[in-house]
């Protein structure tokens, strides 16, 4: 089976793309993924080419740049070029060089395929990479996940070579009179994937020659593992994390036979990326919820009572606004606060409005969160109210408490507990002269 038959068929047995896709073929000038481009120009694929100029070797890099320009003329492909101040980049950033151009050129391609409206973005990553990957991930903390190589497909990243090798493009490429030019920094071991593919393997296919064939089928077996350990996890996770308005809940009593493994307690949190210290910290105080907070990079994990509750951060987080005049309308992300003047007629008012006497506002209002030490007056009682001690009544946790808008007049007195309860001191009277509507929709 050639080599052309070999991808259609590896692209349509991993469902990579259909036949009435737009591809966008990240061309480097290379081996690999100038063999990609003809490859794809062969099937007859409806392509683009996106070529990253990183601006790190002088003249060579204008010669890449140059050669894909060329090829991708002659294939008839549209290509788009960036150039990146990679260095700059990198010195702010406080990243390597690599890291750096991984991170510009994910960024870019990502948006190139939308305004281009690409379906996928193919990667010329070969079977070699494959290998290499799997070790390199042994020097990292990656777990199991780590030991299973380079996927297929992740999100709409797809590597459709990773059914070659490195000798199998070389024999393609000469076969097929492909252009490329070779990187040199391929060649240098200061990158540790470099010194992984030429001192490290060699050493190994020393003790074993079918080392490479060996080490595919062990990943095979690790993907295997990984995959039966995640239907496992998910099962446990789908029982355990109930969603609920917008939210993650899970009962206390149900994880706590759970809470003690720490790997598996590590695997049902990681879509949420928390840390394993983190979740040994909450393994710790389990049986004491204080409402106590465990935050990841994504998310936030509350010890509430009898439950935890996961919430993505910034979802129900805002800052002081000022409110200047009557005609502002505030976002609240899925809801919005406005004030509609009227007359003093109707008094009615539900949860989600108040009406109010305009007279004794002094603006700017100011719309916040919540303060420790914040006391208002409740609509219907002559006494005062810490807004902390109405939550507890109310049984709000923690982030519900932080999700309540409070509007406070200039002179510091809280005029409403937004969607809760009015103050007493500025309900409309027979007196009041004008009235304005309060509304959080």
């Amino acid at each position: 089976m050639s080599i052309l038959e070999r991808l259609k068929h590896y692209i349509e047995n991993k469902q990579l793309f259909a036949k009435e896709n737009k591809v966008l073929l990240a061309v480097s000038g290379g081996k690999d993924s100038m063999l990609m481009a003809r490859l794809f120009h062969d099937m007859e694929q409806s392509c683009i080419i996106a070529h990253c100029n990183f601006q790190l070797r002088g003249q060579e890099s204008d010669k890449d740049e140059e050669l894909v320009r060329q090829y991708a003329s002659e294939l008839g492909f549209p290509v788009f070029v960036k150039r990146f101040e990679t260095e700059t980049f990198a010195t702010i950033n406080k990243v390597s060089i690599q890291m750096a151009a991984r991170e510009l050129r994910y960024d870019w391609f990502e948006e190139l395929r939308s305004n281009q409206h690409c379906d996928v973005i193919a990667i010329a990553q070969h079977a070699n990479d494959h290998l290499e990957t799997m070790l390199l991930n042994l020097t990292r903390s990656t777990g199991i996940q780590g030991l299973t190589g380079i996927q297929p497909r992740r999100g709409k990243l797809i590597r459709p070579l990773l059914f070659l090798n490195s000798e199998e493009i070389a024999k393609e490429v000469a076969k097929l009179n492909v252009p490329y030019r070779d990187d040199q920094s391929n060649f240098s071991t200061k990158y540790a994937r470099n010194k992984i593919r030429l001192e490290i393997i060699p050493k190994f296919k020393e003790i074993q020659p079918d080392f490479e064939s060996i080490l595919e089928q062990n990943i095979q077996h690790f993907n295997e593992s990984h995959q039966f350990i995640k239907k496992q996890v998910d099962a446990i996770r789908k029982s355990l994390f109930l969603e609920d308005k917008g939210t993650v809940k899970i009962n206390v009593d149900s994880i706590k036979p759970y809470i003690e493994d720490h790997y598996l307690l590590f695997e049902l949190f990681k879509p949420y990326q928390f840390q394993r210290n983190v979740l040994e910290d909450l393994s710790s105080v389990i049986d004491n919820p204080m409402g106590q907070v465990f935050e990841s990079d994504t998310h936030k994990l509350l010890l509430d009572r009898s439950y935890l509750i996961l919430q993505e951060k910034g979802k129900s987080e805002f800052t002081e606004i000022k409110i200047d005049n009557i005609n502002i309308v505030v976002n609240l992300g899925s809801k919005s606060f406005s004030m509609n003047e009227e007359k003093n007629e109707e008094l009615n008012s539900d949860k989600f409005s108040a009406k109010v006497d305009f007279d004794k506002l002094v603006f700017p209002l100011v719309l916040r969160p919540w303060k420790i030490g914040d006391s208002f007056k409740p609509l219907g009682m002559e006494g005062s109210k810490k807004i902390s001690d109405f939550f507890i009544q109310h049984k709000l946790n923690r982030f519900e408490k932080d999700a309540v808008p409070i509007l406070v007049n200039a002179n510091d007195e809280v005029i409403w507990i937004v969607g809760m309860r009015l103050d007493n001191r500025y309900k409309v009277t027979e007196n009041t002269k004008k009235v304005l509507t309060l509304v959080y929709k």
